[in-house]
């Protein structure tokens, strides 16, 4: 019987196919993991205070309720404590009504859960104040009346999260998986979640439209997934890490070093200044 000899043009197939598998492992490494693993080890350099002596003083960013009666809603995200806040933020709401002499935060704390529930509406933080030690960045804000009906849907959308029984950091459900069911039920926040919102893309049902509602998404539980969306842009998840392209204004997205440039969107304001 004659020997079966691979022929030159096969083998050299092989070779180019081994070779295009080697180079798309290299570019989700050097895309995914080594921002993260940049971003943590800059981390590790990051003087911090002891949880316990951490400050949660307010920023400043919140406009004072005695100083604006009209209705405002904000929205922040804030590096976590110790070496996770290399790759993870975590998020919140922050809600005042019409002549309301105090602002209402909603947001979901992990160790909260011995209490029954996660979702904190009673935790008399500043608004705007920091996170242990972690000074919040202002990612969304409205005011007048469209702040005003969109504390209604905030409202609605807290006491039909799904989660309150359930934390876990990595895939989810977590606070951003909070903040970005919140956000899908209010549309006219327009929600851009930064990359290192860990969570946010957690999705059992596998489908559902982007946070800021300008667009789609498609998650496996947060573990892997893509978003298209006019206000995100274009983003690829992996293992709780985002990566991607914002397109208005431009930007790129990196696990753990966020948004680059960084960018900060104007208020919604109904009356003009």
């Amino acid at each position: 019987m004659p020997e079966l000899r691979t022929k030159p043009w096969s083998l050299a197939k092989r070779r180019g196919s081994g070779k295009r598998r080697l180079t798309a492992m290299g570019l989700l490494l050097a895309v995914f993991f080594v921002p993260a693993l940049l971003a943590i080890g800059a981390r590790a350099f990051f003087d911090q205070p002891h949880w316990s002596r951490s400050s949660h003083e307010s920023t400043g960013q919140a406009p004072a309720p005695d100083a604006v009666r009209e209705a405002v809603v904000q929205v922040y995200a804030a590096r976590t404590w110790g070496l996770r806040g290399g790759v993870a933020v975590h998020t919140w709401f922050a809600c005042k009504r019409a002549d309301a002499q105090r602002y209402q935060r909603f947001e979901v704390i992990g160790w909260r859960m011995r209490t029954g529930s996660v979702v904190v509406d009673d935790w008399h933080a500043p608004p705007d104040g920091e996170w242990f030690s972690n000074p919040p960045t202002l990612l969304a804000e409205l005011r007048g009346a469209s702040a005003q009906t969109a504390i209604d849907a905030i409202e609605e959308a807290v006491a039909a999260y799904p989660y309150r029984h359930e934390y876990r950091t990595l895939p989810g459900p977590n606070s951003n998986t909070f903040t970005a069911f919140v956000a899908r039920r209010v549309p006219a926040l327009r929600l851009n979640l930064p990359p290192n919102a860990v969570g946010k893309d957690y999705l059992p049902s596998g489908i559902a439209p982007a946070p800021s509602g300008t667009g789609w998404q498609i998650s496996l539980f947060g573990l892997a997934g893509t978003l298209v969306a006019l206000a995100e842009g274009v983003e690829l998840q992996l293992l709780g890490l985002t990566a991607g392209i914002q397109f208005h204004p431009f930007a790129i997205k990196l696990p753990g070093l966020g948004t680059w440039p960084r960018w900060h969107r104007r208020a919604d304001n109904d009356q003009k200044r």
